[in-house]
C-alpha cells in the first residue's frame, strides 16, 4: 500500500561523506526506511563517532575510508560493499567542498580541487555503479545539488561552477541511462541549520534576519527536511521523475533577486 511505496528494505544505499550534517540525515533516514546504509569518508575517526550515532536508531552502517576523487580507491571501496553488503541500489552523491575565495584571490589548485570533489567525483561514483544498475534495470542516484546550480554568488565561484555543471551532468546521466531504468536526480538544499550555520542563525545576526526575511517559510531548513526529499527520490514513489533538481528551500528561491548590500551571502 502506500506505505510500501518508501520501503527501502533489502536496497543497499551507500551516502558518500555520510558522516555527519545532511549526509548523516540522509544515511539515517534511508536505514530507519529499512536500506542497508553504507557510508564513506576520508576519516576513519570520523567513520566511527557516525557508526555510534546510527546505532542509536538501531542502524548497522557498513565504514569504508576511500577518497570519492580517486577512481582506484572508489572501484575498491565499491568492490569491497558488493562483497560484504551487496551490489549498490541508491547512490547519494552528497560529498562536497566549498572555498569561499574571490576570483582574482583563488588559486587555479583550489578551483580544481572543489571542481574535482563536487563534480567529478559524482561522476567517477556513479560510473562505477551505474554497470550493476543497468545489470538489474533498476537504481537511483542522488546528487546534491544547490540553489548555486541556478545562480551565482561573490567569493563562490569554483563551488557555483562545479554545482551548475552537476545539474547538467544530472540530466545528461537521466538521458543517457533512464531507458535502462535508472532514475537520476538532484537535490537542492536552501539553508540548513546545520553545525556550520550556528554562528550566523542567532537571533539579531544580521544574516538570520535575512534568511528569516527572505525565506518565505520564514525558518531555517533542517537536515531532515532535505533526508526527506532523498527518501522520497530513492523510493518507488519517484519512479517516473528523472532528470530533475528539486529545490528543498522553503521557497527562498521563488523569493531571491539582487538587493543592494545583499550580494555577499554565504554558500
Amino acid at each position: 500500500m502506500i506505505n510500501d511505496l518508501f520501503d527501502l528494505k533489502g536496497k543497499v544505499a551507500l551516502i558518500t561523506g555520510g558522516t555527519h550534517g545532511i549526509g548523516f540525515s540522509i544515511g539515517r533516514v534511508l536505514g530507519l526506511a529499512g536500506a542497508k546504509v553504507c557510508v564513506n569518508d576520508i576519516s576513519q575517526e570520523k567513520l566511527d563517532a557516525a557508526k555510534l550515532e546510527y546505532a542509536k536508531d538501531g542502524i548497522e552502517v557498513y565504514t569504508l575510508v576511500f577518497d570519492v576523487t580517486d577512481e582506484e580507491q572508489v572501484d575498491k571501496g565499491i568492490s569491497e560493499i558488493e562483497s560484504n553488503v551487496g551490489s549498490v541500489d541508491i547512490l547519494v552523491n552528497n560529498a562536497g567542498i566549498i572555498k569561499r575565495i574571490p576570483i582574482l584571490e583563488m588559486d587555479v589548485a583550489d578551483y580544481r580541487q572543489v571542481i574535482d570533489v563536487d563534480l567529478v567525483s559524482p561522476l567517477i561514483m556513479s560510473k562505477r555503479v551505474a554497470p550493476k544498475m543497468i545489470e538489474k534495470r533498476a537504481g537511483k542516484i542522488i546528487n546534491m545539488c544547490s540553489m548555486m546550480s541556478v545562480y551565482g554568488r561573490s567569493s563562490v565561484s569554483a563551488y557555483a561552477s562545479a554545482k551548475g555543471g552537476l545539474k547538467l551532468l544530472t540530466q545528461n546521466m537521466c538521458c543517457e541511462w533512464a531507458k535502462f531504468g535508472l532514475q537520476v536526480n538532484g537535490i537542492g538544499p536552501g539553508y540548513i541549520a546545520t553545525a556550520q550555520t550556528a554562528p550566523i542563525r542567532e537571533n539579531g545576526h544580521p544574516f538570520n534576519d535575512l534568511i528569516m526575511t527572505r525565506t518565505p517559510a520564514a525558518r531555517w531548513g533542517q537536515p531532515e527536511d532535505i533526508a526527506n526529499a532523498a527518501l522520497f527520490l530513492a523510493s518507488q514513489a519517484s519512479e517516473f521523475i528523472n532528470g530533475q533538481v528539486i529545490y528543498v528551500d522553503g521557497g527562498i528561491l521563488a523569493n531571491f533577486g539582487y538587493v543592494k548590500g545583499e550580494n555577499d551571502l554565504p554558500a
